[in-house]
């Protein structure tokens, strides 16, 4: 089990993170929403290490965790530009594991061909679609071989093709056993995917509940409820004045 225990953080005076405790089992996947500014990418970070946190524990299998056992996919995905699709992961094998480069470059071909990038090995990432630079960035973060996969934004700025590859990813991965939390404003990605919703309110975990049953059963659970689906009422809104208006 992957756990997180009493999470803290400020920021001067603002607390970001307020005593947030989560775990995930194996093949669990977890999504952090809430209004902007709440802790969740805060949260992505300082799992990863790339905050401190001012108190708390993060544990899997009882044992403190070290930065590589967190693997982060930023929302601007963070890849090299100036080096193929290929040396992006190979990079990432040498720095990092200290492996050699022939192996590097033997499980970076593995991992394309597994994402079905193998095509785009000797591309840069100018080169590749959104949907693409997603799918590397996720096989770049596997590369180091994480016990927790944190996913910030992963749809954002994708059109409907490529959320449809990234949401079969990010399944696939669940199925084989990974551990993944990911923070999403795209409330339709919610209702395709089989995961654990957190609502974050002010740095807390304010209400939890089952995708599924949170879309069969929204009384049960009236603040995720508020948010989820008064946002998705104003996206159609909003949705419908744009073709009205065209």
């Amino acid at each position: 089990m992957f756990e997180m225990k009493n999470l803290c953080k400020k920021y001067a005076s603002k607390v970001v993170l307020d005593k947030v405790s989560l775990s995930l089992q194996s093949g669990e996947i977890a999504v952090l929403v809430g209004r902007s500014g709440v802790g969740k990418s805060s949260l992505l970070r300082s799992i990863a290490r790339l905050e401190t946190l001012d108190s708390g524990e993060v544990l899997f299998q009882g044992k403190r965790v070290k930065g590589q056992e967190v693997g982060m996919v930023f929302q601007d995905f963070h890849l090299f530009a100036h080096k193929t699709a290929l040396e992006n992961i190979v990079l990432s094998l040498m720095l990092r594991l200290k492996k050699s480069r022939k192996e590097s470059e033997e499980e970076a071909r593995a991992l394309l061909l597994r994402f079905d990038l193998l095509e785009q090995s000797k591309l840069f990432p100018s080169q590749l679609s959104g949907g693409q630079k997603q799918r590397l960035a996720i096989a770049r973060a596997l590369a180091l071989k994480p016990s927790l996969l944190c996913l910030d934004e992963p749809t954002s700025a994708l059109d409907p093709a490529n959320v449809h590859e990234v949401l079969e990813a990010i399944c696939k991965l669940s199925h084989q056993g990974y551990r993944i939390l990911m923070t999403t404003h795209d409330i339709a990605l919610l209702e395709k995917l089989p995961c654990k919703i957190h609502l974050m309110v002010d740095g807390k975990i304010q209400e939890s509940a089952c995708s599924k049953e949170l879309f069969c059963y929204r009384d049960k659970y009236p603040a995720l409820s508020s948010y989820l689906f008064y946002k998705k009422e104003l996206l159609q809104d909003s949705t419908s004045s744009l073709r009205l208006s065209s």
